[in-house]
């Protein structure tokens, strides 16, 4: 088996990367361990960038989003029940953000690879690696019983933080860089309409809560936890009257209460890992960095990785330069790391430290107040929020 880009992982950042060698006219073919159901089925993001809403235009992916996508031109913070809009579209020239589960996503990008041929290799097992730090790359795997190994120009890690791709490189060559925070975040779904048309970040005495959702009748809310708590202990009725406690009063009188469908704890961490090229492997996604989901990045930054690796290789096949393709870690790690800044920032001003006192209280409060009086203060949000531009190659 032969192909010029073999791509591990059939995520949003492989799935991407995927179809935009095929408009590119690149060959490639993508490896992933689980099955499409499992793939599709994860609970992930679902603010998306106008990087992420462009790209899905330009693939013609976009049909579902444009019918079904919920665009949002602000969103609102509540400092212990006073609520403030920040209006973003306002303050960044019409940038908007939308509303539009990853789910959802993955469903679009899996529906068209179907219909246009691409690739995919299902349940593979015991992937390994070879040859990357040469001229003949190979990826290896088991599946259906028997062994295949794929030869390739380049293989890309689209396969997680948890993937074999990041592990590939030298330890005297990888770099990582890792917060993890004392906290996690409880969330529900529930089929329900959202309290709000637009997003609500709250920070309460008690600790953080988002009132956000997936479309006009099913909402998604958080509140910050204990990393080690049980979700078990935390009936419906319980996590109803803490959001609402933490929403303030005039939220609360707007939320829907009904069973939920999907209730997990999820740690956070911010994670980086330099570079995310060596020899024949390039990183994308969660394979080379992982933000808290304060401010929704994930998703977006592994298309941003990904739009900067296709412009790489089309360079590379079609004009025979290889100038994207060395500059992409570092074009790459410049946007990663701003939203990794964002994204730190933002959890910092939301969220409850177990370590914080009266001080650090104080000081929190100052910030968000702050913000809701300075136009420049929320400027800086929302660029920040919608996204920052992609830099040039």
């Amino acid at each position: 088996m032969r192909t010029q880009v073999a791509i591990i992982g059939a995520g949003p950042a492989g799935m991407f990367l995927a179809h935009l060698l095929r408009r590119d006219g690149i060959d490639a073919v993508v490896i992933e361990r689980r099955d499409r159901a499992y793939v599709e089925g994860r609970v992930r993001a679902g603010v998306l960038e106008e990087v992420t809403v462009d790209l899905m235009h330009r693939l013609g992916l976009a049909e579902r989003l444009v019918r079904e996508g919920l665009v949002h031109g602000g969103t609102n913070l509540s400092l212990d029940g006073r609520l403030f809009r920040i209006d973003m579209a306002a303050l960044t020239g019409g940038s908007t953000v939308t509303v539009y589960g990853q789910q959802e996503v993955m469903r679009d990008l899996f529906d068209a690879a179907e219909a246009r041929d691409l690739s995919i290799v299902w349940n593979a097992m015991d992937v390994t690696l070879d040859g990357l730090d040469g001229d003949r790359p190979s990826v290896s795997w088991q599946a259906d019983g028997a062994s295949h190994t794929l030869d390739c120009d380049f293989v890309v890690g689209c396969d997680g933080y948890h993937g074999v791709s990041r592990a590939a490189i030298p330890a005297d060559v990888l770099k990582t860089f890792e917060r993890v925070y004392p906290f996690g975040w409880l969330g529900i779904l529930a089929d329900v309409p959202p309290a709000d048309h637009e997003l609500i970040y709250a920070n309460h005495e008690r600790g953080f809560a988002l009132a956000s959702m997936r479309s006009a009748t099913r909402s998604r809310y958080y509140i910050q936890c204990g990393v080690d708590e049980n979700v078990a202990d935390w009936s419906d009725d319980r996590f109803w009257d803490e959001l609402c406690l933490r929403l303030g009063p005039e939220t609360a009188a707007k939320v829907t209460r009904g069973p939920s469908f999907e209730k997990a704890i999820a740690p956070l961490r911010s994670f980086v890992s330099e570079p995310m090229r060596w020899g024949r492997l390039f990183l994308a996604g969660d394979a080379a960095h992982i933000v808290p989901p304060t401010g929704a990045k994930g998703m977006n930054l592994a298309v941003s990785d990904v739009t900067m690796l296709g412009e790489a290789f089309a360079e590379h096949y079609g004009e025979r330069c290889d100038a994207g393709i060395d500059g992409y870690s570092a074009r790459a790690l410049a946007r990663v790391w701003k939203a990794e800044r964002f994204s730190w920032w933002f959890t910092s001003v939301t969220h409850r430290f177990p370590t914080m006192d009266g001080f650090d209280r104080r000081i929190q409060m100052a910030e968000l107040d702050y913000i809701r009086g300075s136009q420049a203060a929320q400027r800086t949000l929302a660029e920040n929020y919608v996204g920052l531009p992609m830099t040039a190659a």
